[in-house]
């Protein structure tokens, strides 16, 4: 553990077995994640900005609201924008924020944030993020929210590791995972349709090369009881999986890497679609008083 005046804050090394794992206190960011030295997350160095929002907790909403403006409760708002080439409100307002540490252990750690609203989000919310290392089962995260105000607030979370195999070109590597459908973007990357993945570039129910192709998708229609990303380097006979369930965690987005050189692929766990603000869909409304939590984990399998 150590504390650095930097852009993420305080650092806290967690440990168990052959995993080792570091979190940031701004943004309750994910910074590294290694299995017998291999790294299985994409990892940045320690002084600088997290590139491409690695790492981040995604709170209050993950991905976009269109324009920075939606309604709720027959109110308009408009939030800032903050992905100029979109015109989008990009991946909440806790990201860049710096969390409490609330208790820390050798392999487990506690973050905690109070939101307190601003003009575009004027809900109160208390946010958390638990990382926990386990020597059998890996790297497992809890993200909660409480509405601690007193109206209804709209809400949903994500978060945003990129899975690696020890750093590699992920071009190399075998992606595969199940989703019955895809969400379609315009040019901005707002939603346009979702559509059936079997028989498409989009179906990886069969292990894939990744060579060629590009992401930058959300996926649906998840097996309900539990669902898994799998990223495969057969030279090093190692994988990385992200893995959560598909009632907490019904969306997920994918991106291939592109502004990280394509060594790590982003595997976002979401409550919700992009511009669910806007609608509805899946989106959380916790009442006053009300709370939600999304788990997911992150390990690996040598063979």
């Amino acid at each position: 553990m150590s504390s650095i005046a930097g852009p993420n804050g305080e650092l806290t090394v967690l440990r168990a077995g052959d995993y080792e794992a570091t979190v940031a206190s701004v943004g309750a960011g994910l910074v590294s994640l290694s299995f017998r030295g291999h790294d299985i997350i994409l990892p940045f160095p320690a002084d600088e900005l997290p590139p491409a929002y690695a790492g981040k907790v995604l709170m209050p909403w993950p991905n976009r609201v269109a324009s920075g403006a939606y309604s709720f409760n027959g109110q308009r708002y408009e939030l800032p924008v903050n992905e100029a080439a979109t015109g989008s409100a990009l991946h909440g307002l806790a990201l860049w924020s710096g969390w409490q540490v609330e208790r820390r252990g050798d392999s487990e750690v506690v973050l905690t944030h109070l939101l307190h609203g601003e003009p575009g989000y004027p809900f109160q919310l208390a946010l958390s993020a638990r990382y926990a290392l386990d020597a059998d089962t890996g790297l497992h995260v809890e993200l909660g929210a409480m509405n601690c105000g007193t109206a209804e607030a709209p809400y949903g979370t994500g978060s945003h590791p990129y899975i690696t195999v020890g750093g590699e070109d992920i071009s190399t590597c075998e992606l595969s995972f199940r989703a019955g459908k895809v969400l379609q973007t315009d040019e901005k990357l707002q939603p346009t349709e979702l559509l059936e993945t079997p028989d498409t570039d989009f179906d990886f129910s069969q292990p894939r090369v990744l060579a060629g192709q590009s992401l930058d998708h959300a996926f649906t229609d998840l097996p309900a009881g539990r669902w898994d990303v799998t990223l495969r380097n057969p030279a090093l006979e190692l994988s990385a999986v992200v893995e959560s369930t598909g009632t907490q965690a019904p969306w997920m987005q994918l991106y291939s890497g592109e502004l990280r050189g394509r060594r790590g692929l982003a595997v976002e766990p979401m409550t919700c679609p992009p511009d669910a603000f806007n609608s509805g869909q899946d989106l959380v409304v916790l009442k006053p008083g009300g709370s939600h939590s999304l788990t997911y984990r992150i390990h690996a399998v040598q063979g």
